[in-house]
Formats: structure tokens, C-alpha cells, sequence
């Protein structure tokens, strides 16, 4: 029977936990075994700047953290190290991250993720690692309703360099 200290201990991170998962739009739970100091202190360091907050757990915690949640489908990977990522605001940000330091290293792997309070796959993870992000995704959109309108103002400043053109010829 555990310390009554050490119970209340592990129930606070367990409702802590639950509470950084709860107040996310997404997340992302990896096995970061085998992966260096250096390596990791930059991945920290590049998750901070993005507003991720990068965990790593013990699984029974998260598995406490999930139970009764639509995440507990992710209960069944979680095994050997754990980590988890959670963002508040941006739903690809820790998926983007880890997704390309996944890809640089072939020990840490992607687990599972979710979004918005779904489990979602791996598969699903690494579709979200692959887009740009919210700014670019914006600048982009922009630039498509901007397109139709500045070539609409090109074409009558056209017409009317045409226009000036030929009255000062016809003079």
C-alpha cells in the first residue's frame, strides 16, 4: 500500500494532467527512448517557442489521466517511455515539430495523438505534421481572395492607359 504522501502526490499530477489535456485542442504522445540531451534540449527549446508544453510521463499517470475520456483509446500504446506534447492554441504545432523530429531520428517515435478531444492516428499525426502553419495557412487564403481583385485593378488601369494613350495621339 503506497505512502498516503506519495498517493496524494500521484493523484495531483493525475488531475493536472487531466486538466493540460482538457483545456488543449491537441496533442501528442511519443517514445522519445534513445534520445540524447543535446537532441532533446533543442526539441524542448523549439516546442516552447511554438506554445507546446512537452511532458514526459509515466504511463500508469497517463492512463489514470484518460480513463473515462474519449482518449482512452490511446491507453493501449502507452507503453515503455512516454512524453506527451499539448498545445492550447494551435492544432499542428506539436504535430509538426515532432513529426519532423521523428523523421530525424530513428529512435523517437509518434505513439498517438488527438485533436479536439478525438484519439487520432499516427497516420492522422504525421497528415497534420505535413501543413504549413495557421500564419501560412492564412497569407495563402489571403492571397487567393487578393488575387481576383488586384487583376481586376490591372485590367482597368490597362484600359485606362489605353484610353489616355489614344486621346493624346487623336490630339
Amino acid at each position: 500500500m503506497p505512502n498516503a504522501k506519495v498517493l496524494e502526490a500521484k493523484q495531483a499530477a493525475v488531475a493536472a494532467i487531466s486538466a493540460k489535456i482538457a483545456d488543449s485542442v491537441a496533442g501528442v504522445v511519443v517514445d522519445y527512448s534513445g534520445t540524447s540531451v543535446a537532441d532533446d534540449t533543442v526539441l524542448r527549446k523549439e516546442l516552447r517557442e511554438a506554445g507546446v508544453e512537452y511532458t514526459v510521463i509515466k504511463n500508469t499517470l497517463l492512463k489514470r489521466a484518460i480513463a473515462g475520456t474519449d482518449l482512452e483509446g490511446m491507453s493501449e500504446v502507452l507503453e515503455g517511455t512516454t512524453a506527451i506534447a499539448i498545445s492550447k492554441e494551435d492544432h499542428t504545432a506539436a504535430a509538426r515539430i515532432l513529426g519532423k523530429f521523428a523523421d530525424a531520428h530513428d529512435n523517437f517515435k509518434i505513439k498517438a495523438g488527438y485533436l479536439d478531444g478525438k484519439t487520432i492516428s499516427v497516420e492522422t499525426v504525421n497528415d497534420l505534421a505535413k501543413l504549413p502553419t495557421r500564419d501560412v495557412l492564412l497569407a495563402t487564403v489571403l492571397g487567393a481572395f487578393q488575387a481576383p481583385m488586384a487583376s481586376f485593378a490591372r485590367a482597368v488601369q490597362a484600359i485606362v492607359d489605353k484610353n489616355g494613350e489614344g486621346e493624346t495621339a487623336a490630339e
